[in-house]
């Protein structure tokens, strides 16, 4: 969507806003020195870490790693999508976002499709009333009161194959836009999709899916009785996406803007049967396992996720499942556990026998690095060396998958304690198994290589904290050759700040959002304090670092020319080996 908007228009919009009064509109904050602080809105903390730096337009929160500019922050806060965060800073500051003829048609699309969406919901809703005795019993059943129905606008499809098209698609245009939104199926005569369309939820209770802004943008239905299949689901849409999805999400926040956890559940009547006894903190996945677009969204708006499965074998494997998707994300702050009910109950009839204390208490709750562990444990025999190396083989990939931090440290601890070795030991092997570690390597080439990689870093990093460095590398043709990962990137970075010399450090990172550089650029983005100009003079650390960098260029130059057979060395290439061996310092 990014490149809907022309580029130009977000740089200037930009360097017009203040961050400092978007931040402050949502989360307080006050002033620390040149900068602003508050506590992080984004997790769990007492001491304020959340800061925010109104001349390079960049907040940065010091305990959970979260930064961005003020497009981010009405995105991640806010719930926003990319372009209605860019509306809102517009409307900020009196300005009127361009847009080209194709994005003016899909959102016209968008639009219809929401509009449409919120009408199939209205309709199921009066039909609940209307025609919807069945559904109403069986709701009443399970203990559903109006009030909580009318809070998820629990809807009913009754039986027939053109209820729906009969209320809301007369014509064919508007039967191919319910075609279009998942809400009818196409019929199938002799072999061709011409035979019109027909009602795709057919006597089920139906529940809308709302997005984070509240729009409807798909449905789930569970049949009434033993109709097959049990849930039935919107499909894939233009504006619905089942793994960026979560039924109750919506719900959840509207009950509390940052709930101090939530739970994920299985179905959506799950949800339902939660909030009937008070626990409004509920989502569910629609009809798949969970996702890490879903689980990222969930710990935006908590700190704390908890997942409860059956605890049955598939209620254990389901939950091994949500525990390597949930690995690369437990950064500071962020936890997660597991929920397993006892057999022959699911949340709904657990909740239900013994109510929502006991639901909510952590005597129930696995902590996810229990879980972890204990399911290791299970699969080796710890009394003999080669159970214990099995052990190791087992848990060290799972842990060179977790962010560095205080939770992987506390395990690689107890890893060494269970396999009885030293935790230096434990390192080393660890060390292997992170990404990207050769397996075989000689340890100065390793070291080379990683010293090359920070190199690299430092100077994105150094240049985001301050693009007007860019000016002083006046050609990049002399970079284009030096084999390092990353300079290829770095030349597009000088040539963007050589074509906007006023460019700011948002605007820099906008440019690069949706694009596979976007989560690499977010990391190295300047640490407020760290990169401030007053710690150190960012001048001479920009410059010694691009000398090592042409530095490089030149020793992998002789490099090349060792490799060649002395006898067939030209006399220029003799002349460059003395010249280097002669030098005083080749760095």
């Amino acid at each position: 969507m990014a490149g809907k908007i022309p580029q130009s228009f977000i740089d200037d919009l930009l360097a017009r806003v203040d961050i400092v009064e978007v931040v402050d509109a949502h989360v307080p904050l006050r002033k620390a020195g040149k900068n602003h602080k508050a506590r992080c809105p984004f997790h769990e903390e007492k001491t304020p870490s959340f800061t925010v730096v109104r001349d390079k337009q960049f907040y940065h929160c010091f305990g959970c790693g979260a930064n961005g500019t003020a497009i981010s922050f009405l995105m991640e806060y806010g719930g926003l999508g990319f372009i209605d965060a860019i509306e809102e800073l517009a409307g900020r500051c009196g300005l009127e976002v361009p847009r080209d003829a194709s994005y003016q048609a899909q959102a016209k699309q968008y639009d219809e499709l929401y509009e449409l969406l919120e009408s199939a919901a209205k309709f199921y809703q009066r039909q609940l009333r209307e025609r919807g005795n069945n559904a109403i019993d069986y709701l009443k059943e399970r203990g559903i009161i109006g009030e909580v129905a009318g809070d998820y606008e629990i809807g009913y499809a009754p039986p027939g194959w053109n209820n729906l098209i009969n209320a809301l698609g007369r014509s064919e245009a508007e039967q191919a836009r319910l075609f279009e939104a998942g809400m009818v199926i196409r019929r199938e005569e002799g072999g061709r999709n011409d035979g019109g369309y027909y009602d795709r939820f057919r006597d089920r209770i139906v529940f809308p899916i709302r997005d984070q802004r509240g729009r409807v943008i798909g449905f789930g239905g569970r049949a009434l009785g033993d109709g097959a299949p049990k849930y039935l689901n919107s499909p894939e849409t233009p504006i619905y996406h089942k793994g960026r999805e979560l039924y109750g999400l919506y719900q959840a926040r509207n009950k509390a803007k940052q709930p101090e956890r939530l739970y994920v559940v299985e179905g959506y009547m799950d949800v339902i049967a939660l909030a009937q006894h008070g626990v409004t903190n509920a989502v569910a996945a629609s009809g798949t396992a969970v996702t890490e677009n879903q689980l990222e969204k969930m710990f935006r708006v908590s700190p704390r996720v908890i997942f409860c499965f059956d605890g049955d074998e598939a209620g254990r494997k389901a939950a091994w499942r949500a525990l390597e998707i949930t690995l690369p994300h437990l950064g500071e702050g962020r936890q997660a556990h597991f929920n397993f009910m006892p057999e022959g109950d699911d949340p709904d009839s657990f909740v239900r026998k013994h109510g929502p204390e006991k639901f909510q208490s952590n005597e129930n709750v696995v902590p996810f690095s229990d879980f972890l562990l204990d399911s290791l444990k299970a699969k080796v025999e710890l009394s003999t060396r080669e159970g214990r190396a099995n052990f190791l083989d087992f848990a060290l990939p799972y842990l060179a998958k977790m962010p560095e931090g205080g939770l992987r440290q506390l395990l690689l601890r107890d890893v060494a304690g269970i396999a009885e070795i030293e935790t230096g030991g434990i390192d080393k092997l660890l060390q292997n198994k992170l990404p990207g570690a050769p397996a075989r390597q000689r340890k100065p080439r390793l070291l080379m290589q990683k010293q090359n990689r920070k190199l690299i870093g430092d100077l994105i990093s150094y240049i985001l904290s301050k693009p007007e460095l860019a000016a002083s590398i006046e050609d990049t043709a002399e970079l284009s050759d030096i084999p390092l990962a990353g300079v290829d990137f770095l030349i597009e970075l000088i040539t963007l700040i050589h074509s906007n010399p006023a460019i700011n450090c948002a605007a820099i990172l906008e440019h690069w959002r949706d694009s596979r550089y976007e989560q690499r650029l977010s990391e190295l983005a300047p640490d407020p304090d760290a990169l401030a100009e007053e710690a150190f003079d960012l001048d001479v650390q920009f410059l010694d670092a691009m000398e090592k960098l042409k530095a490089n260029k030149a020793r992998h130059s002789i490099e090349k020319i060792t490799q060649v057979n002395p006898s067939e060395l030209t006399g220029a290439q003799k002349a460059r080996l003395r010249q280097w061996y002669s030098a005083p310092n080749k760095k």
